[in-house]
């Protein structure tokens, strides 16, 4: 007995040295993630977007605002046609025509600055950031947008389709418009093009008086130019980001050419505060890629920051909000990542494999972060 009380304090010591040593290797792992989740400045962008976080990366070094590194970042975006879903030359409606939408939001001020459905203009982030900046509006859309960005010296008006925009619409048409965005009309959507009608008696009633030379007369001047190039009114990866800057405030901003073969006139989440991005610096940051029509009915990046302000952490609000529209759409695809005011991140998917990108003072370059679907 008293021989094994005698090996008992070496037989503890042994047990008390391997607890140290996890406790260390657990502290180092802590320390680790810490490093690379929690640390500000921060920019996170949706998807394997480098050159893009690598500019607002940049932006931030040399002290511009949040705002202007939201900015930066999505127009490299829209100028290298990021994944084809973002900028000129991508994402061709039912006419063939691209279309563009985009958003910033001042998360000190709760500013707001968006564009939806722009046409013939190729900067959208920019000419959100002039919505923001130079009215009392949120949100301008259309044609009449495309006036305002031009009145105030953006580029324009520009043809956005390219010959590979075009290509794609025309393989599209010609296999019968498949697929497209229309239900519950005649002819049957899922087999036809358009045009399409309620009921046979629509073909009959249509008003041939209507003509677009009465409507919008200043627009139809000043798109005179790109109309001979070939666009005319008779023709999904979201680049969304978040960025804390070196004092420590918040913006998020998107930028995307919206939905392929899109009904014209479709604007999706892109530019609607709250769905496609939301930013509060009290609380934090989010940012959204997906299925826009499904995503934008459940404001899911108000959802995320108002949970992180309650506490969550980005991973957990995320997840809760995608299991909130997977309850009511349990076949959607989409994805949302969040940073916290400390500069924590994280993100959850449902329907697809879904990638972040993060570039903070402890990263020598951007990093990509990968995700899977939820499976709950």
């Amino acid at each position: 007995m008293a021989r094994k009380l005698q090996s008992l304090p070496h037989f503890s010591s042994r047990i008390l040295l391997l607890l140290a040593g996890l406790l260390i290797t657990i502290l180092q792992v802590a320390l680790s993630a810490s490093n690379n989740h929690a640390s500000t400045p921060i920019v996170v962008s949706t998807w394997p977007f480098l050159d893009a976080v690598r500019a607002a990366w940049y932006a931030v070094e040399q002290g511009m605002s949040a705002v202007d590194a939201v900015v930066e970042g999505c127009a490299t975006c829209e100028r290298l046609q990021c994944d084809g879903t973002v900028g000129f030359g991508g994402s061709p409606d039912e006419n063939g025509e691209t279309t563009l939408d985009a958003m910033v939001m001042d998360g000190t001020t709760m500013d707001v600055g968006a564009v939806g459905a722009l046409r013939f203009v190729k900067e959208a982030i920019r000419t959100a950031k002039l919505v923001l900046e130079h009215t009392e509006h949120t949100l301008l859309v259309g044609d009449q947008a495309s006036v305002f960005a031009i009145s105030l010296g953006m580029a324009g008006p520009t043809n956005l389709s390219t010959n590979e925009s075009l290509k794609k619409w025309s393989t599209w048409h010609d296999n019968g418009c498949q697929p497209n965005f229309w239900r519950n009309v005649i002819p049957n959507s899922n087999t036809a093009c358009g045009p399409y009608h309620l009921c046979a008696v629509n073909q009959e009633n249509e008003d041939d008086s209507f003509s677009w030379s009465t409507f919008g007369t200043s627009t139809d001047k000043v798109f005179a130019q790109a109309k001979s190039n070939g666009i005319s009114r008779q023709n999904h990866d979201t680049i969304s980001m978040i960025v804390i800057d070196k004092d420590q405030k918040i913006a998020a901003g998107t930028s995307s050419n919206g939905a392929t073969h899109k009904i014209p006139g479709r604007v999706g989440d892109g530019p609607i505060v709250g769905a496609s991005a939301y930013a509060d610096q009290e609380a934090g940051g989010c940012g959204a890629s997906g299925d826009g029509d499904v995503m934008m009915r459940f404001l899911p990046c108000y959802q995320v920051v108002e949970s992180m302000r309650q506490g969550r952490s980005p991973t957990e609000a995320t997840e809760d909000a995608i299991l909130r529209i997977k309850r009511k759409y349990p076949h959607f695809v989409g994805a949302l990542v969040a940073v916290n005011s400390d500069g924590a991140h994280g993100a959850a998917c449902h329907g697809w494999t879904f990638q972040y990108s993060v570039r903070n003072l402890d990263m020598a370059d951007v990093e990509v972060f990968t995700i899977h679907p939820i499976t709950i």
